[in-house]
């Protein structure tokens, strides 16, 4: 099984569209969360486009299937293609910088109830797609394979904006935070030998490859990551990263 992981990044309340959009378009679900960003005038601004609520919308395409372009069309692209290019196609009359959409590869992928990674019910497209053939075949529109790297920081509450503003001075342009907690149990802080803050911070910043390093050296020299137990940094390589909205 091939999977992979849609990520967009829309206007708050916008997300039961682009959810709604992947449905439609073959994906059997869905998830969203609520951010903000904390983007400003910069020369590279990729997650964030000003300073208000986000939705950030999940989706899981199997691309170990490809489906039907379109109703009239037999030319065959992968699920997470149609999805990408039907969402590209709902947003396209919003404003400029609507969003930003761009995919993950997943490894496992195991839904609730089944007993292996091999689930008979994700082989399909969707209800709505009966024309899905197992295949590998690879076709894009609109879409371009970008050199980009998503760098994840999960710090203490209060300290994103901190790792967000040393990322700017590195070169970032913008990132998105997500709020979150810790799953610590009682007594892991004396096991541990350090203080656990069960509220903490999710940002995420999209970042070109070359900046990668210099930009996490920027995140990591700040002063909450000197304290043990204060946060964690981790990339994931981004494909298929696109503008959302007019062009």
């Amino acid at each position: 099984m091939s999977y992979k992981l849609i990520i967009s990044v829309v206007p708050q309340y916008a997300g039961e569209l682009i959810t709604n959009t992947a449905r439609d378009a073959g994906c059997p679900g869905g998830t969203v969360l609520m951010g903000r960003e904390t983007s400003e005038n910069g020369i590279i601004q990729l997650l964030g486009f000003g300073d208000a609520p986000k939705d950030i919308t999940y989706n899981v395409a199997d691309d170990s299937v490809e489906c039907n372009k379109n109703e009239k069309s037999s030319e065959k692209i992968l699920q997470s293609e149609k999805i990408m290019n039907a969402i590209i196609k709902a947003t396209e009359n919003k404003k400029r910088k609507y969003g930003i959409m761009f995919s993950l590869d997943v490894g496992n992928f195991i839904k609730a109830g089944s007993l292996s990674n091999d689930n008979s019910d994700s082989k399909n497209c969707g209800e709505k797609n009966s024309t899905c053939k197992t295949a590998s075949k690879t076709n894009g529109e609109k879409i371009m394979n970008n050199s980009y790297e998503m760098i994840n920081v999960i710090v203490n509450k209060g300290y994103a904006e901190d790792a967000m503003a040393a990322a700017r001075k590195a070169g970032a342009g913008g990132g998105t935070i997500i709020q979150a907690r810790g799953t610590a149990r009682e007594g892991d802080a004396k096991f541990f030998g350090a203080e656990i803050v069960p509220e903490k911070d999710m940002l995420m910043i999209l970042v070109p490859c070359d900046k990668k390093e210099e930009i996490i050296k920027a995140i990591t020299g700040v002063k909450c990551f000197q304290k043990a137990g204060s946060g964690i940094v981790f990339t994931n390589q981004v494909q298929n990263f696109t503008v959302l909205g007019k062009k």
